[in-house]
């Protein structure tokens, strides 16, 4: 299959990619302290494994998987873990989060680390080795890859595996560093993958601005019978679902997964972390990250997980004048930290130190005039118009009606609107506010579920005592007491009245005596 398939919409946006992918993936220098977030992944938040006071190795785990849906976490460096408190994180929300603070010794002396030959193990241990790894998805969605690495629940055989090295947003350019220089590696852990997963076809899908990665990875792909695609440069081409249509020409269902049309698709870091922790043992520890923007050195930095966004931008030469903020991720669907002392973390692929000429200016937002341009530019084909309508109105049920999920939140609808309309910020909203409501049913639901579980006990409990009750009374007892039931009770003789004293009786002859002169 040569051809590809376009999607719905989309936009052509300016690059900025020559501004940072010009150099070499350098490594960070070592900081003096890392705070390490626990939850860096989507699901359970791991369990901490470490205490203040505790000297931890590198690659040591200090945070376990809780559940199904959980990523490990690992000490980045040696050194000594100061504390397990809340520090801040970086969210579109600026909460803080639970982190583990490690005061690095400077020895990086690492934990004792074992290869793993993947051909050799149940599919099932090599998943649990790549889940006690760390390794999630390195696209920006941090979904934890063991769950995606496992096939059981599908019926059907997978018929396409996507490695996605499209990056199609603009200014970020780890992706296309590490597909330049870090070819090989990639495809080993691409073979891991097909090996768990055993697609019919692996396709690579390669925007055609990046014609030093497709070349790399073309040459890396000889008899392996991968196939690398370039695809057109069109923001949001490396969107999964976007880039499902492109190379296949299979929708994915409006509230299902590609999964569930024969595709799954893994970003290329993604890739590369499972080659490291198959053939070398180590956990995820460090991430590429493309620092760039109002900098004077924008670069792509090999960054140690918990590794504060000051300390790399002072060594990118720090901010130039002008900068307005600093976003994490790029500029579409990136956001805005509130302090730059935040940590980095296993979704941080992008630091965008923003002047007023990369962001889009401020401008008073006006009523929506039904053009249609967001359905235009829409990639998910949804009408962001009716969406907005509902979101405001807070008819959320309305709004799930028209697909309100299935927005990817790329921001083309926002980036075209002429009235200047904050749509993507509405979805968000109503999103945010669906899932507080469903978690308030199942607050509601569990709490009837437990009332009536406690009604149940206590009633079974009754029965179990009586029961016991009956079976210790002594056995005499019991038959006199079947007899006093059947017994026929006697006759009780009627009392004789007896007046009250001091009371006079009206005798038969009419006279009035005295009861005293009564005899019994």
């Amino acid at each position: 299959m040569s051809g590809l398939f376009p999607f719905h919409g989309g936009l052509k946006t300016v690059r900025h990619k020559t501004e940072s992918n010009q150099q070499p993936i350098r490594w960070s220098a070592l900081p003096h302290r890392l705070t390490v977030p626990l939850r860096q992944h989507i699901g359970a938040i791991a369990k901490p494994l470490a205490r203040a006071g505790e000297r931890v190795l590198k690659g040591q785990m200090i945070g376990q998987p809780d559940g199904y849906i959980s990523a490990a976490i690992h000490a980045p460096t040696s050194g000594k873990v100061i504390a397990v408190e809340q520090q801040p994180v970086p969210h579109p929300s600026g909460l803080p989060d639970w982190c583990v603070v490690i005061e690095s010794d400077g020895e990086e002396r690492w934990v004792e680390r074992q290869a793993v030959d993947y051909r050799r193990l149940h599919p099932s241990e090599v998943r649990n080795r790549l889940r006690s790894a760390g390794v999630v998805g390195l696209g920006g969605a941090a979904f934890p890859s063991a769950v995606k690495l496992n096939p059981s629940g599908h019926a059907e055989a997978l018929e396409t595996l996507i490695l996605n090295g499209a990056e199609c947003e603009p200014w970020i350019t780890c992706d296309d560093r590490i597909m330049r220089e870090r070819a090989a590696e990639i495809i080993a852990g691409l073979h891991v993958i097909a090996h768990l997963l055993e697609p019919r076809e692996v396709l690579i899908g390669i925007e055609d601005d990046k014609p030093e990665a497709i070349a790399a990875m073309v040459a890396a792909c000889a008899g392996t019978g991968f196939a690398v695609r370039p695809v057109p440069t069109r923001y949001p081409s490396g969107s999964v679902k976007q880039l499902v249509k492109l190379l296949t020409a299979k929708e994915t269902p409006v509230d299902g997964l590609p999964v569930d049309v024969g595709v799954q698709c893994f970003n290329v870091g993604t890739a590369y972390t499972i080659y490291r922790a198959i053939e070398f043992g180590e956990p995820v520890i460090s991430r590429t990250v493309t620092i760039t923007g109002h900098v004077n050195q924008p670069q792509n930095l090999e960054v140690l997980l918990g590794t504060p966004f000051s300390e790399l931008i002072a060594q990118s030469g720090g901010y130039r004048d002008g900068v307005e903020r600093l976003i994490m991720g790029g500029p579409m669907m990136g956001f805005a930290v509130h302090d730059d002392g935040v940590p980095v973390t296993k979704a941080t692929n992008c630091l965008l130190a923003a002047s007023a000429a990369e962001l889009a200016p401020l401008r008073p937002v006006m009523p929506c005039i039904r053009c249609g341009a967001c359905v235009d530019a829409c990639p998910a084909n949804l009408l962001p118009q009716q969406l907005y309508w509902h979101a405001r109105a807070k008819e959320f049920d309305k709004a799930q009606d028209y697909h309100l999920f299935s927005c990817i939140e790329c921001g083309c609808c926002s980036y075209v609107c002429p009235s200047h309309l904050p749509l993507v910020q509405y979805y968000r909203y109503a999103k945010n506010e669906i899932w507080a409501q469903e978690k308030e049913k199942q607050k509601a639901e569990l709490a009837r579920q437990r009332h009536q579980a406690r009604l149940e006990r206590l009633e079974r409990e009754k029965q179990e005592r009586d029961a016991k009750l009956r079976q210790k009374r002594p056995r005499h007892a019991r038959w006199r007491w079947k007899t006093r039931l059947t017994k026929p009770s006697r006759p009780i003789a009627p009392r004789r009245l007896r007046p009250r004293p001091n009371q006079r009786l009206k005798l038969a002859s009419g006279a009035i005596e005295s009861p005293c002169t009564l005899k019994r």
